[in-house]
Formats: structure tokens, sequence, C-alpha cells
């Protein structure tokens, strides 16, 4: 799987399809099935699930056996029925901000994708601010097991 930035949305392009998650309306759209409200779609191989709590979106997805999870927003509280949601996460993307950094803290992904204008802060927050920016991130087959790996998409 690739992943990149395009403008207002990022790109998780694999074998078959492309998904975009568009930062702007905190959006999924695989093909012309666009999902921005809650249950579980399936489109070129891809379960979908889509979980409203606490009135906000969270996005979760299989590409290419990778659990993904999108995080936009940094505003709820951590109980064990959201956690549970997230479950295993190999790639998270995360609205970056303050917040969302004591967010993370509290989950553990193995790829990390923050997002937004307060990314750097997020990074920053985390000790992780002397990432270089990449244009396209490929997700390996074995990923790391103890740590996580943050990435910052130009």
């Amino acid at each position: 799987m690739n992943i990149q930035k395009n403008n207002w949305e990022i790109a998780l392009q694999w074998e078959n399809a492309t998904a975009y998650f568009h930062i702007d309306t905190n959006m999924v759209k695989i093909d012309e099935l666009e999902v921005n409200y809650p249950g579980e779609y399936e489109k070129w191989g891809i379960l979908l699930e889509v979980k409203e709590y606490e009135k906000k979106l969270f996005y979760s997805f299989s590409i290419d056996g990778k659990n993904t999870v999108i995080i936009t927003n940094d505003t709820f509280e951590q109980k064990e029925e959201i956690l549970d949601f997230f479950g295993d996460i190999d790639v998270l993307l995360i609205v970056g901000t303050k917040n969302a950094a004591k967010v993370f803290e509290n989950i553990e992904a193995r790829i990390v994708i923050p997002y937004g204008e307060g990314r750097d802060v997020f990074l920053n927050t985390l000790g992780q601010d002397s990432i270089e920016e990449v244009k396209i991130y490929k997700v390996k087959n074995e990923l790391p097991v103890d740590d996580s790996i943050f990435v910052k998409l130009v």
C-alpha cells in the first residue's frame, strides 16, 4: 500500500483501487462510494467500518491486510468502547493537534500519519520534530513491533 497527500485529501493506494480520505469533510471515498455516516461497507474487497461515538465519526478498514484507522477529532472521551473499535492499528491517520498527541499516547499504532495544520505541533509534542517530509510513503509488509514510525507527508 502507498500513502500520499494530494491537496486536501490523503490517498491510500493498493493493487486494485484507491481510497481517499478528504481532510476538510472527514469523509472516506472508495471509487464512487462516499462514506460519511456510520455503518459497514464493502468495496473492492475492503471492509470499511464507520463508528459514530460522541457525535464524531471514526473509520476502520483493512487494506492489504493492514488495519487502518482514521481519527478525525481530538476531543472525545477515551473509553473502552471506542478503544476496542480501534483494535490493533497498523496505520493511523490522526488529526494533528497537541490534544491528538495525548490521544495517540493511549493507543498503539505501528505507522502514524498526522494531518492538518497542526501536524507539526503533534510531532513536536511527541518528540518527532526531525522527521523529513515524503511525497509517498510505501507501507512495507513487515511492520515494527515495539515502536511507531511517524510519517510526515508533503
